[in-house]
């Protein structure tokens, strides 16, 4: 019943513009990070290059996050999302022409301004337009169409790549680009966000206020840390897949499609579950907790490859061998699907509660973006160099470490604050993080 709520929606024509943004934006981040990979394998790349490749991406966005909540809490939040279509359409071009490592990490730091001018003000407006009693049904859809979308960059870029090289793929991220810009240019209304004072939003006061609420500060905790962990693997399990098994691009796509096709179908039943629930917080504690138990997961790989069977696939014309490292790092990526579905609804509900009460969603959002980028340009690199030291097993662990401290401390963080809450204040018995 839920999923048929959430394909409803798609019915209301800003939704639908805006799910859109969601479609674009991470079909396109899917398919690059397989396109890394591979570039990782062409290149011969060390662990702390392949680092730096997650690392350039989340640098631009530390800088910009702020200063971009700022603007979309007081101009035209239309405007950035169509400015965010056009530097991805950019990025896709300068990706045809990368001959080296470097040009990728330049090209990646491009790709890092065009993804956040999207998610932070796509995210925002959503926030803003939605209805009160269904605010969590409206996000999770929103992050439903993302997840679907990346599981089609994972399926379909997946194959391009395998089958045609680096071009193609590219021109038809550039396709559908379009496609969303004109969605959003036609249907979006004008300034759906902007209902804060340029003077009091965005400020350094706002910020401050924002802070001392302490579930934020709990969540803002929590995303430091466990963002060390998660991001690592998001590079890294891609390339680790292709330059230790030699597992090709379109068998890749399918592992990340598994966890992916799980996290779309949960994310709109999670996020309506939380509205119905409270006390959102548990959600985020039990997704990071069974998200750890995935990343240790990962090298279980090395074990399975030999011990288990291969198996042929045969599909489009072409035929895939595929191990027990196969198999492995599907079943962990499928863990780490359903540990998000668990997670992200919740969060980003918790988030933009705080900051409705200072009328600064998109403040609030990109407190959460930026506790996001410290762990994103650090953990890449420091797990990048233990595997260079050590090896890959030991980097995956010291990932899944990062997550187990974070969810520790955001368990006994967020209790004490929804313990502390005062009885008035304006939390929905029907919503959580």
């Amino acid at each position: 019943m839920t999923r048929f709520r959430s394909i409803a929606l798609l019915k209301n024509r800003e939704f639908a513009a805006l799910a859109g943004t969601a479609f674009a934006r991470s079909q396109a981040y899917s398919t690059i990070l397989i396109a890394l990979a591979l570039y990782a394998d062409v290149f011969e790349t060390t662990g702390f290059v392949e680092g730096l490749f997650g690392a350039g991406f989340a640098l631009v966005q530390l800088i910009i996050v702020l200063p971009l909540g700022r603007k979309v809490d007081t101009g035209n939040a239309k405007r950035w999302l169509l400015a965010g279509f056009l530097v991805n359409i950019v990025v896709f071009v300068g990706f045809i022409f990368v001959q080296n490592a470097v040009h990728v990490v330049l090209v990646r730091m491009l790709q890092g301004l065009g993804a956040s001018i999207l998610w932070i003000t796509g995210t925002a407006v959503v926030g803003e337009i939605s209805p009160d009693e269904g605010q969590g049904l409206w996000l999770g859809s929103y992050n439903q169409v993302a997840s679907f979308s990346s599981m089609a960059g994972d399926l379909l870029g997946g194959y391009l790549l395998y089958a045609y090289g680096f071009t193609l793929p590219y021109l038809v991220l550039t396709g559908i680009t379009i496609g969303s810009f004109v969605l959003v240019l036609v249907a979006l209304r004008d300034n759906p966000g902007g209902q804060k004072d340029p003077e009091e939003s965005g400020s350094v006061e706002t910020f401050r206020s924002l802070l001392g609420l302490p579930m934020l500060r709990a969540l803002v905790g929590f995303r430091f840390a466990f963002s060390f962990g998660k991001m690592a693997v998001i590079i890294f399990l891609p390339i680790y897949a292709r330059t230790t098994f030699g597992i090709s691009a379109f068998a890749i796509g399918w592992i990340l499609a598994g966890g992916k096709l799980v996290k779309g179908l949960l994310q709109g039943f999670v996020g309506n579950l939380t509205d119905q629930y409270g006390r959102k917080h548990h959600f985020v504690a039990a997704g990071a907790l069974l998200y750890g138990v995935g990343v240790a997961a990962i090298p279980l790989a090395g074990y399975a490859e030999g011990a288990l069977p291969t198996v042929t696939v045969s599909l489009l014309g072409d035929t895939q061998v595929l191990g027990g490292a196969f198999f492995a790092l599907f079943g962990a990526y499928l863990l780490l699907g359903v540990a998000d579905s668990l997670r992200l609804p919740a969060s980003m509900s918790l988030f933009v509660d705080e900051g409705s009460q200072y009328d600064s969603v998109a403040s609030a959002m990109s407190l959460r973006s930026i506790s996001w980028k410290v762990g994103q340009i650090a953990g890449p690199v420091v797990v990048g160099v233990t595997i260079d030291v050590l090896d890959p097993t030991a980097g995956f662990l010291l990932a899944a470490a990062f997550i187990g401290v974070a969810t520790v401390a955001f368990t006994v963080t967020a209790r004490r604050a929804h313990a502390d809450r005062p009885v008035d204040a304006p939390v929905p018995d029907t919503s959580d993080d």
